[in-house]
């Protein structure tokens, strides 16, 4: 039985615990630094308020979902200490740190999993595959902005102190480009606009950028979040193609703070000049269902020994991405992905 530890109680962390309880994975411990209500599921397990108390617990699986910022650090601590590693997105906050992530799980042949949760969802892997059918060079028209407000608003700008929304959100969508055109992204431009004093004035809360791949393909995608933001057209998902586009057409269900309305894909919209073609997605998974098969996918790929070696790959380049788009924002000027640079 894998021995499991959670860092992190915050949605996604006590999402991931459930999916382990679930399992039956030993939970060896829950990490937070301070004191949460839990679900009846979850209050037996021991709990810590630091990581390093947790692996004195010696995990075979360490699930890091905190703040951003201290994602590199632990997962290579935690694979240093003989732990495999689930971390939640963005990988890192840099490019560099993300580079050592990889190299450190290479290294030390351990499997590192990044919290794509979309590559989890059917309905958004047939989306891809669709796209992917329709043939490149693509053009990828994608947001997610979301009006929140109370404790939701209260996340954001937590979030906010280390994290922009184009990062936080972005790599999720970004990285749906990156699997659709297979091509290197080859530049960047971006631009954002702090709509809130509540939160720092180095930070914004609304940005949108454009992506250039080597295959001709490009990329749009926007996120803001905020009370004021606006629900209209907050959820677009569309990729079109010579040979026609490919579009998501019941995304918007319940407000745009919900989390799952974020995943939610209900029907695809398959057009082609000859005629267009609705596929149906009934009985989509929920949040919870969708951390339960991610969770599976990482004890499988620990017992099974899958090659994690393009996930990780594509791990680091969706926050290339996302990390070029965010420095565009800050500097006003285009950032060039060609290597070195990336």
């Amino acid at each position: 039985m894998t021995r499991v530890l959670i860092v992190g109680l915050g949605n996604m962390g006590l999402s991931h615990a459930l999916a382990h309880h679930h399992a039956g994975s030993e939970i060896v411990g829950l990490v937070n630094r301070s004191e949460i209500a839990l679900s009846d599921a979850l209050v037996g397990y021991p709990r810590f308020t630091s990581f390093e108390e947790g692996m004195e617990t010696k995990p075979d699986l360490v699930i890091i979902a905190t703040y951003s910022d201290s994602h590199a650090d632990f997962a290579c601590a935690a694979m240093e200490a003989g732990a495999h590693v689930f971390v939640e997105k963005p990988l890192a906050t840099t490019v560099a740190d993300a580079r050592r992530v990889v190299e450190t799980a290479q290294r030390l042949n351990r499997k590192l999993v990044v919290g794509y949760i979309l590559r989890h969802h059917p309905s958004w892997v047939r989306l891809i595959d669709e796209a992917r059918n329709l043939g490149g060079p693509y053009v990828f028209r994608l947001n997610l902005n979301q009006q929140s407000s109370g404790v939701e608003w209260e996340t954001h700008k937590a979030l906010m102190l280390t994290t922009s929304p184009i990062v936080d959100c972005g790599v999720h969508y970004v990285d749906v480009m990156c699997q659709i055109t297979d091509a290197d992204p080859v530049r960047v431009h971006g631009m954002g606009l702090r709509l809130s004093a509540e939160i720092a004035e180095g930070m914004y809360n609304y940005g949108q950028f454009q992506v250039i791949f080597e295959d001709g393909s490009v990329g749009w995608y926007e996120a803001g979040w905020g009370p004021m933001m606006s629900e209209t057209a907050f959820f677009v998902k569309d990729i079109v193609s010579p040979n026609g586009s490919v579009s998501i057409t019941d995304g918007n269900k319940g407000a745009s703070a919900d989390i799952d309305c974020h995943t939610k894909v209900g029907g695809i919209l398959v057009h082609r000049p000859e005629g267009d073609q609705t596929i149906e997605m009934p009985n989509e998974p929920g949040h919870q269902e969708l951390c339960d098969a991610e969770q599976s996918y990482v004890l499988r790929a620990i017992h099974e020994n899958i090659d994690l070696t393009r996930h990780m790959s594509d791990a680091v380049q969706s926050l290339a991405i996302c990390l070029a788009a965010d420095e565009s924002i800050r500097t006003g000027h285009p950032v060039s992905l060609k290597e070195p640079d990336l």
